[in-house]
């Protein structure tokens, strides 16, 4: 029989089939292996590392005696605070009622500023006039519309939004006007020529060119939204604004619970943070890869 017409028996090629599968699905795992472990070393162990350096100085001083513990406690009596906290049983509650303010208040501002931003830069006299008007308010301390108010809505819901949005809507403008400065004219052109005017313009051409500049616009917006829900918490508390952290807050200065303060301001901090990490940041690098700015991880 010619060698040509020699063929392997069927368990031959299947054994030949599956040591080839093996040893695929072996590199795979070896590359997701070397993958996590980058991911580990850039993402996680730098923040690790400034954590402990932190609460090794924040030992370190409240060792040295330059306060007394009432007034600066360890890190050992904060971490006592919030597992007190937690085993209350009240500390999911809290942070929800704080972050569900924030959301809707930010959600509004978005609603609100995004409009304005596009008015404000497609009329050039309106932006004369309101561009420095939003400037300044976007400066302005959230706290200082904490009195007003309360004057003007009562110790309600409305009183919170009111301050989040006062606080908020004018980053969200300038955020989006900023963007929008940034995209080149001849985009316009083309679209025109392409059909795309007006709210289509809007929709296709200037919000996806504008994205950087309106996603920074908005990461700022939630940073004045946070602020100023905390603000306003703070100062005006009832029965019916629920209770957040801002509350808790104040509750521990008013009983002169140094530990309990300061757990509250950490879990603000978490806050925060959590927020930056789990949804601005995939967007930002979203945005930053889909425009060649920022090389996929390999």
């Amino acid at each position: 029989m010619p060698e040509a017409d020699i063929r392997r028996p069927p368990e031959a090629a299947d054994l030949a089939g599956l040591s080839t599968g093996l040893d695929a699905l072996q590199r795979t795992t070896h590359k997701d292996g070397a993958r996590l472990g980058r991911v580990l070393l850039g993402r996680v162990a730098p923040p690790a590392v400034a954590c402990v350096l932190i609460l090794t100085v924040w030992e370190l001083v409240h060792l040295s005696g330059v306060k007394p513990d009432y007034v600066l406690p360890g890190p050992r009596a904060v971490w006592d605070a919030l597992v007190e906290q937690w085993y209350l049983g009240t500390t999911l509650g809290v942070i929800g009622q704080s972050v569900s303010h924030g959301a809707l208040g930010f959600l509004a501002a978005v609603a609100v500023g995004t409009p304005l931003g596009l008015f404000v830069w497609s009329v050039r006299p309106v932006r004369t006039a309101i561009g420095p008007i939003l400037t300044g308010l976007q400066s302005l301390p959230s706290v200082a519309w904490v009195p007003a108010s309360v004057i003007w809505f009562g110790l309600t819901d409305t009183a919170i939004y009111a301050v989040v949005l006062l606080g908020a809507v004018p980053s969200v403008a300038n955020g989006l006007v900023a963007g929008l400065d940034q995209v080149p004219p001849l985009f316009l052109r083309a679209g025109r020529t392409l059909g795309a005017q007006g709210v289509r313009a809007v929709r296709h051409i200037l919000l996806p060119a504008a994205l950087p500049g309106y996603l920074a616009g908005l990461k700022q917006g939630w940073a004045f939204s946070w602020r100023s829900l905390m603000a306003a918490e703070l100062i005006a508390g009832s029965p019916e604004m629920g209770y957040g952290l801002g509350q808790m807050l104040e509750n521990g200065r008013v009983a002169q619970d140094m530990p309990a303060v300061l757990a509250t301001i950490l879990l603000i901090l978490c806050v925060g943070i959590s927020v930056d990490l789990l949804v601005f940041a995939p967007l930002e690098r979203y945005v930053l890869r889909t425009r060649g700015l920022l090389e996929r991880a390999p």
